[in-house]
């Protein structure tokens, strides 16, 4: 299986710069979009008759957003995480034979941090669901976390360090997710990789200079790691300040529960 995540910061925009193409050119088997900035039938996107197409759309418009489109029909669709509500658009999850996937778009805290109590809150709610999930069969978790976990994951760790987005608060947050049961894929392949990164400023010549941050991941059951092939990250793509990500796994067995599993 191909499995490819982008933020693609307002999907009509991405449009315009190329998206289709890269859809058509990489031919994944399930591709995920956070940002999508749509209200139900502002796009028509025409990959009908090979994917099915599942959207979870921000009550706000032009605003947050999620998308997945895949070649095989899930058993299930979930929107959010508790009562299948979540007004700003940020998850899906699709039950698969074998597997969940979960499409996210994490809160960002904002610069001035004021959004860094609901961002921490609702890293516990995520947290929770996925692990809830992973008791039942292994989970991929694939998006914009909006965090850098390491100091590897951003170019000037240190003149970072207490900014949005790598925080120690959320720093924290993603190393108990991971050890939950989860691994950061990128990293198992490439655990000290550096200058290897998925989202850049808009800011002048700042791409061009490589000066970004990794915060787009693709997360595992640890369960799953014999069946990972490659973990990567497209960083030659534009579009959008954020580059796709992608992760190539071999189909794999029904699993048992994460409790009865040794990773």
């Amino acid at each position: 299986m191909k499995l490819i995540s982008w933020n693609v910061n307002g999907l009509r925009a991405a449009v315009k710069k190329g998206f289709n193409e890269y859809f058509d050119l990489m031919n994944a088997d399930i591709f995920c979009i956070q940002e999508s900035k749509l209200q139900a039938g502002q796009i028509e996107m025409d990959h009908g008759d090979r994917y099915h197409q599942y959207w979870n759309y921000a009550v706000k418009k032009g605003y947050s957003g999620t998308a997945i489109f895949t070649k095989v029909k899930p058993l299930s669709v979930y929107y959010g995480i508790e009562e299948n509500v979540e007004e700003e658009g940020r998850m899906i999850t699709l039950e698969f034979q074998n597997f969940y996937l979960v499409n996210v778009y994490t809160p960002n805290a904002k610069r001035d941090l004021t959004r860094l109590p609901y961002r921490l809150e609702w890293e516990n709610r995520f947290r929770h669901y996925v692990q809830q999930l992973d008791q039942l069969k292994p989970v991929i978790i694939c998006g914009d976390l909006n965090v850098a976990h390491l100091d590897i994951d951003v170019k000037n760790a240190k003149s970072n360090h207490g900014n949005s987005g790598f925080t120690t608060e959320e720093r924290g947050k993603m190393t108990e997710l991971l050890n939950a049961g989860f691994m950061d894929t990128f990293r198992y392949f490439y655990p000290d990789t550096t200058d290897v990164y998925s989202w850049w400023s808009y800011m002048s010549k700042v791409r061009e200079r490589n000066i970004g941050w990794r915060i787009d991941y693709f997360l595992a059951s640890e369960r799953l790691a014999p069946y990972l092939i490659d973990a990567s990250i497209d960083h030659q793509i534009m579009g959008s300040d954020h580059c796709p990500i992608m992760l190539e796994i071999n189909d794999f067995p029904e699993l048992p529960a994460h409790h009865a599993v040794q990773s």
